[in-house]
């Protein structure tokens, strides 16, 4: 992964984002890494990915409740606070 500095990122920005296109890019700040930019199409895999482990994992724990979108979203809510 390719390393570049945040002064440097926002100076060549366009070539960043190209950059970014072929594997993610680690940007630096005071030689600490702040963050990753990657591609759009990298991203929705890692989120994909993430959500299927997710979901295999909750499987697998045999919890109270049987495994649905409608109480995935209810726990969402209400771990948001957005319902009690």
């Amino acid at each position: 992964m390719q390393r570049i500095s945040a002064t440097k990122a926002s100076n060549q920005f366009g070539e960043l984002l190209m950059k970014s296109q072929r594997e993610p890019v680690s940007v630096t700040k005071n030689g600490k890494a702040v963050a990753i930019l990657m591609s759009h199409e990298d991203y929705r895999q890692l989120k994909e990915q993430a959500l299927l482990a997710a979901i295999i994992e909750g499987e697998a724990s045999g919890g109270e409740r049987a495994l649905s979108m409608d109480n995935i979203i209810k726990d969402a809510e209400k771990e948001a606070g957005l319902t009690e």
